[in-house]
């Protein structure tokens, strides 16, 4: 089954007023001719080893709806900053490029460019704000995901972090995103109907406390729960919580399966060994148990290979914010126009010009042993990573199923190295810049001295 489509925010007025006042420009000098440009991060943060590719469905789904609706026209008019005949031609424009893109759930590194734009100058300059902001996000979080699903490999991870999303749409696709990562699925409702990802839920403490006791909670919720009967018991106490969940598993034997406990402060790993002797000494072997709170991927990696007896994590601030790392940096940049290859030079930002590919190489193994970014054409018996997606602004492929980008995902990961999976190590790799390109570079600086 293909992915249902979620169509964020596509107002054209949703981007920078620089890209405007350029398009503007364009029109004044009939500056029409194509423009190639490609997203990229410029430098990996030092937590990172690798990132995933994430967005890119959305921004298909963006580039697809765009348009200037006679509202975004109006309020164009009232800033008094456009002519009418730029105006009247506003509403005309449509994305009828290019998109050439690393699909989803692709490992890449610094300077390898994950999408590439080719159309009309307008067309490719217009969108530039929207599309980073939609790829940054997701390739952030399913980056930032990625390295807890390496944590805790075999474990359920869901997403617990909406009510610290930056927003609502950030909450909805970094749902998304984490699952794309390899997450078992998400707190986040909307998610099911929107992507169809698995949706989790257990129960709050002021549930309990509302409650004339702790026992009363836990049956009334049982009771009336139709899902996985999950009871949160450290409200009060934790091992007098999990002595009253003995209690009403035996009651309900033969009605209703407790499937877990969460566990949500304290030492996790001591906690869950003593709720986890309680359980086997009931015979309650099959009641699992689930923990959350403020956790990192560092930490629960300690939990996993010091044997704590957890079963899953839910995730929430650390990951819907990708805490540690909350930005990359994410660039979209001019790499050729009118079929001449160009190229920033400036301190620290340069950019190799002209339309590229990076090839992958492996080891004997099927291991990512290094990369190679060259120029489109140039021979390399490396796999290409950059595939088309669009042509003539229509979708050239059928849009994939998220299972389908989930098994892609895993693929990458089980194909990195022992030091490129690590969470503390800032691992090296290789991605060789082709003579070819490197000469490109030179004639360019030659040309635009």
């Amino acid at each position: 089954m293909s992915q249902p489509a979620f169509i964020p925010d596509s107002r054209a007025l949703l981007t920078d007023l620089y890209q405007l006042t350029m398009l503007q420009a364009y029109f004044d000098r009939d500056m029409y001719e194509p423009a190639v440009f490609e997203l990229f991060v410029r430098h990996l943060p030092p937590n990172r080893n690798f990132l995933l590719a994430a967005g890119l469905e959305q921004a298909l789904d963006y580039l697809e709806a765009l348009r200037f609706t006679d509202q975004d026209v109006e309020e164009l008019r009232e800033t008094g900053l456009f002519r009418e005949d730029f105006l009247k031609w506003l509403r005309q424009l449509r994305f009828a490029g290019e998109v050439d893109a690393m699909p989803e759930g692709t490992v890449f590194f610094a300077n390898e460019p994950i999408l590439r734009i080719t159309a009309p100058l307008p067309e490719a300059q217009v969108v530039e704000s929207r599309l980073v902001n939609l790829v940054h996000f997701q390739t952030l979080i399913a980056s930032k995901a990625a390295r807890f699903v390496l944590a805790a490999p075999e474990k359920t991870l869901v997403d617990f972090g909406m009510r610290r999303a930056h927003g609502s749409e950030a909450a909805i696709l970094a749902a998304r995103a984490s699952y794309v990562a390899g997450f078992t699925g998400t707190a986040t409702t909307i998610a099911k109907p929107l992507f169809d990802i698995p949706i989790f839920g257990t129960m709050a403490h002021s549930f309990v406390q509302a409650h004339a006791s702790e026992a009363a909670a836990f049956e009334h919720f049982a009771r009336v729960h139709r899902g996985p009967i999950v009871l949160l018991i450290d409200t009060y106490d934790c091992e007098i919580g999990a002595r009253r969940v003995v209690d009403l598993a035996r009651r309900l034997r033969g009605e209703r399966r407790i499937d877990s406990v969460r566990l949500d402060s304290g030492d996790l790993d001591a906690l869950a060994r003593r709720v986890r002797a309680i359980f086997d000494e009931a015979s309650l072997e099959d009641i699992g148990i689930f923990a959350s709170g403020s956790l990192d991927e560092h930490r629960i990696q300690a939990l996993v290979e010091a044997g704590a007896p957890i079963d899953g994590f839910g995730i929430g601030t650390n990951l819907d914010v990708s805490e540690d790392s909350p930005a990359l940096d994410c660039v979209y940049k001019l790499q050729e126009y009118a079929g001449t290859p160009r190229r920033k030079r400036s301190a620290h930002k340069a950019t190799w010009p002209g339309r590229k590919q990076v090839h992958r190489h492996r080891d004997a193994l099927g291991r990512i042993d290094h990369d190679v970014l060259t120029a489109v054409g140039d021979d390399d018996c490396g796999q290409p990573l950059l595939h088309p997606f669009m042509r003539a602004g229509v979708r050239v492929a059928a849009r994939p199923s998220l299972e389908s980008v989930r098994a892609h995902t895993r693929r990458q990961l089980a194909a990195l190295t022992p030091e490129l999976r690590a969470l503390d190590v800032n691992a090296e790799y290789w991605v060789h810049i082709a003579p070819a390109l490197t000469a490109l570079a030179q004639r360019v600086d030659a040309e635009f001295p």
